[in-house]
């Protein structure tokens, strides 16, 4: 009797044992397909300075009499402007991403340009003219345009293209009553793509890209 009362205790205390090893044991990593994951949002070119540099940008941002966030502002207000624009453009495409301390509105092929032009087109217009509203009214950021193409064609002639297209949507946002002092843009040609190589026409169109970048002016 005594002999199985010890072996079912025994038994007891493995089953707990092991239902114990059951609840710690770390779970399975979930392997991500590379479709869903973030792209580009590390990159060096979005995570340096902004174009110019702060020196030279912050002394236009003073002439334009902007006032610049204090340290205890910067991160609502940022905070605040993400929440807008994510509002803003619900259900149209675009990529609202946080980097940094900053935001990054990445905008892609199908509302930017025709193939080997830099003529903002009427998709185009739209999608900008709906993220200039929102940007004009929150004026203590810095407005950086940055452009990109994919491989298609020379690396000296894709450059020349990215650095219209980033001017045009500049001059675009200047127009529509984003302050001059606040923007400065930036052609980056092929060398910062999304996906590379190119495996398909849809990494390809993935590539060509325009991005805003939102860039917190701070005392």
């Amino acid at each position: 009797m005594t002999m199985l009362r010890t072996a079912k205790a025994i038994a007891v205390v493995c089953a707990i044992v092991a239902a114990a090893g059951c609840q710690t044991a770390p779970p399975q990593p979930v392997l991500v397909p590379a479709a869903f994951r973030p792209l580009g949002v590390s990159a060096p070119y979005l995570m340096g300075d902004v174009i110019g540099g702060q020196h030279a940008r912050a002394a236009k941002m003073r002439a334009a009499k902007i006032r610049p966030l204090s340290p205890y502002e910067a991160a609502a207000y940022m905070a605040d402007l993400d929440a807008e624009l994510r509002r803003q453009t619900a259900g149209i495409g675009l990529d609202v991403l946080q980097v940094g301390g900053g935001i990054v509105i990445r905008i892609p092929a199908v509302f930017t340009f025709d193939a080997g032009s830099a003529a903002v087109k009427a998709t185009t217009d739209a999608t900008l003219l709906e993220i200039a509203r929102t940007v004009k009214t929150r004026n203590r950021t810095f407005v950086d345009v940055l452009a990109h193409t994919d491989t298609t064609g020379t690396p000296q002639g894709n450059q020349l293209l990215s650095e219209k297209r980033a001017a045009a949507v500049a001059s675009y946002l200047a127009a529509h009553g984003v302050a001059r002092a606040r923007i400065a843009s930036k052609g980056l040609g092929e060398s910062a793509p999304l996906y590379n190589p190119e495996a398909d026409e849809s990494q390809k169109a993935a590539n060509r890209r325009i991005e805003i970048r939102l860039v917190p002016y701070r005392a």
